[in-house]
């Protein structure tokens, strides 16, 4: 664990930083907790639910418009430098890698909607999967942030090759059921665009184990990720 900083003369410029922290704090937990709800609505197939992670999602805005605004007194007033001024940018950068998080799990309890309206398919199981690896990650990557671990945030984004292969994994298998029944290509098709969320919702949970790494070492020295998502190929003839 690395420190951040030592304390400033003036008391206030502490609070303002630290008040970015427990905002990311704040909407890293109302994102968990949207996607944590949305997983429930699909597997209960509750609508009810799915409506009310759809509504939370302004929550998420509402702490993001106040960390951009925070981000931009801090910039003005105080002109930051050195890890300072690394706590802000990242600040600024992860609460919109948080928002989006948030956005793609409100989207996948809007699809939900409509899948409760329809017959349940066998791939929801192998869906819900990879929608606990995208939540696990998500906690990882933001508990990485705020105690300040570099080799944490390394680990956690070594983490999203998982989520990659059960993504291209449920593709494949997503595909077969549409192709064994034409009945199951509507539901079957929300489904592809739910995994897609889960997929995004990693590579977004990654960018802040990045922007941690920076905001800590001073430095982007990760070595470059290596993505295996080889979905883009499944059905062509291999050359």
């Amino acid at each position: 664990m690395t420190t951040i900083g030592e304390p400033h003369i003036v008391k206030s410029y502490d609070s303002e930083l630290a008040r970015l922290d427990d905002s990311l704090a704040r909407m890293g937990g109302l994102a968990e907790a949207q996607l944590a709800s949305a997983l429930d609505a699909l597997e209960r197939r509750d609508s009810e639910l799915a409506a009310r992670v759809m509504e939370s999602d302004a929550q998420v805005d509402a702490v993001e418009a106040f960390v951009n605004e925070q981000t931009v007194r801090v910039l003005a007033l105080r002109a930051p430098v050195a890890d300072d001024l690394r706590t802000v940018v990242a600040a600024l950068k992860i609460a919109g890698e948080i928002e989006r998080i948030a956005d793609l799990a409100a989207n996948a309890a809007k699809r939900s909607l409509v899948l409760n309206r329809l017959p349940p398919v066998e791939p929801m199981r192998s869906l819900l999967r990879l929608g606990r690896l995208a939540l696990a990650l998500v906690k990882e990557v933001m508990d990485a942030h705020l105690g300040h671990d570099a080799a944490r945030a390394v680990a956690a984004r070594d983490r999203d090759q998982e989520i990659d292969d059960v993504y291209s994994s449920l593709f494949r298998e997503i595909l077969t059921y549409m192709m064994e029944d034409p009945r199951n290509i509507t539901p079957c098709s929300h489904l592809m665009f739910i995994a897609k969320n889960f997929e995004r919702i990693g590579d977004h949970a990654t960018n802040i184990a990045e922007l941690a790494h920076f905001r800590i070492l001073g430095r982007a020295a990760l070595r470059e990720r290596t993505k295996k998502d080889d979905s883009s190929f499944v059905g062509a003839d291999p050359e």
